[in-house]
């Protein structure tokens, strides 16, 4: 039995670790919006376009979750000379700990996947991509990269989309050289050839590649771990985790052992990506140290939790340590969360078609007026997200004897409310920043002010948000409840 609350503990361990990344590099746009009529001009449905968003794919969302978990990331791979690959190249320039070397093919596009989404819905998928062999002047670039990375890295990541940059020849090359430094080689594979893999630690397969790579059906667990065994001996593959979606994962040992490891996820909102995610936990954690099982054991804690979230999202190791500790935290302290997390939980709910509410304040000693407050609030979305001055914010705008309770204290007491679905602790003296990176659909303050003094309403409503002013509870204030108290 693997005790995941000692694994939460070992997560400091990721930020000591350097993973090399190689693979296909992809953007990724989403333009949202509405349909409300079909085309005149043929019978198909208008999209309204509302908001377009950006982010690293393929490859690159392995690299954002690196990132994301605290390790040291080098990454090789291809783009054109083009303004998408000029705009892959900024996204990876602005993660933390992130070394990158992109070769430029003059006669190659940057690969863009557009998905054009309507009610949580994709209604349209648009490709520029090219899957061609990159040529043997490009492939020498790669694998010349390659080899000046890796004595640095303490693991090898091949992340495989087909689209040419891990060629047979750059695959072996990259894998031969890892195994002369033993560095433990980790590849996410496509297609049904697993050849070129040969010599790899541990491949990555999901239950359909799998089947298409052996020709077999994988009916029973058993038939899989028959299949498993016998693609890494044909192909001389060391380990397989076999991804299987909501039966969680197969582990299936070069030393014989199998492990299967349940699903953790509550819900699913979104698998893409998923097995991005389980590949740079599996890395990082064999990287800190930690034998297969346990690393293993990680990466299924981390599909749990990116699964829930919307698009090619990444997992913190924040997150992932209440993940493994959930069993110890109740259900109140799981509505406190980072802002990181804060992004990805609201994302989850807007394209689930529900409307984000946001207040916020230093809600020291809760009255009737707060309880007021936030019953209003919430009636006026579908989930409402309390932002929470921390001590030291409280302290700068109420004087040294405030708070009298404590951030986490507060925190606590919010998150036991009924109508308060999110809280999220700032540092500043104002929400601005929280605001403008939730992008609330309604801004919520007291009748004690006007939209004009409210901190971040033109930011709110620059995008179509609502602000909205309710009524207080006259009578009531932390600051009268403390006079008393002192009186």
């Amino acid at each position: 039995m693997i005790d995941k609350h000692r694994l939460a503990s070992e997560l400091d361990a990721f930020r000591n670790t350097h993973i090399l990344c190689v693979g296909d590099v992809m953007l990724d746009r989403y333009v949202y919006g509405e349909v409300r009529r079909i085309s005149p001009e043929a019978p198909i449905p208008v999209l309204k376009v509302d908001e377009e968003r950006a982010m690293l794919g393929g490859a690159g969302n392995v690299v954002r979750n690196l990132a994301a978990l605290g390790a040291q990331v080098s990454f090789v791979s291809v783009v054109g000379q083009d303004a998408a690959g000029g705009e892959i190249e900024a996204m990876l320039k602005a993660l933390p700990g992130v070394e990158t070397r992109l070769v430029a093919a003059p006669k190659r596009p940057s690969t863009v996947k557009i998905r054009y989404v309507a009610m949580s819905q994709q209604v349209l998928r648009a490709d520029y991509e090219t899957s061609a062999a990159l040529g043997a002047a490009l492939e020498a670039d790669v694998i010349r990269h390659i080899r000046a990375l890796l004595p640095k890295a303490q693991v090898l990541v091949l992340s495989d989309y087909g689209k040419g940059v891990l060629s047979p020849e750059v695959c072996r090359a990259a894998i031969e050289a890892a195994r002369a430094l033993r560095i433990p080689v980790i590849v996410d594979p496509k297609g049904t050839d697993y050849s070129s893999y040969g010599g790899a630690s541990v491949v990555t397969p999901n239950r359909k590649e799998l089947a298409e790579a052996t020709g077999l059906a994988l009916e029973t667990e058993e038939a899989l771990v028959a299949a498993a065994r016998a693609l890494a001996k044909r192909c001389g593959i060391g380990t397989l985790l076999v991804t299987r979606s909501r039966e969680g994962m197969s582990l299936i040992a070069e030393d014989g052992a199998v492990r299967h490891l349940p699903a953790e996820a509550r819900e699913v909102f979104d698998v893409s990506g998923a097995g991005d995610t389980v590949v740079s936990t599996l890395a990082v954690a064999l990287a800190s140290g930690l034998p297969l099982a346990e690393a293993a054991a990680l990466a299924n804690a981390a599909a749990g939790i990116v699964v829930g979230k919307v698009g090619t999202a990444v997992v913190y190791t924040d997150e992932l340590a209440a993940k493994l500790r959930e069993q110890n935290r109740s259900s109140v302290e799981q509505k406190i969360a980072s802002l990181r997390a804060a992004v990805d939980v609201v994302a989850g709910w807007r394209r689930a078609g529900l409307r984000v509410g946001f207040t916020n304040g230093c809600f020291d000693l809760l009255h009737p007026g707060h309880v007021s407050l936030l019953a209003q609030s919430r009636a006026l979305c579908d989930r409402l997200v309390v932002g929470l001055n921390s001590d030291a914010s409280v302290r700068r705008l109420k004087g040294p004897t405030r708070p009298v309770q404590s951030d986490d204290a507060r925190a606590t007491v919010l998150a036991s409310l009924a109508n308060v679905d999110l809280v999220v602790i700032f540092e500043e003296d104002t929400p601005e920043a929280l605001i403008e990176a939730l992008r609330p659909d309604v801004l919520i303050k007291g009748g004690d002010y006007t939209v004009e003094t409210i901190v971040g309403a033109s930011f709110v409503q620059s995008y179509g948000g609502k602000v909205e002013i309710i009524d207080l509870v006259p009578g009531f204030s932390t600051t009268k409840t403390v006079e008393k108290m002192n009186g």
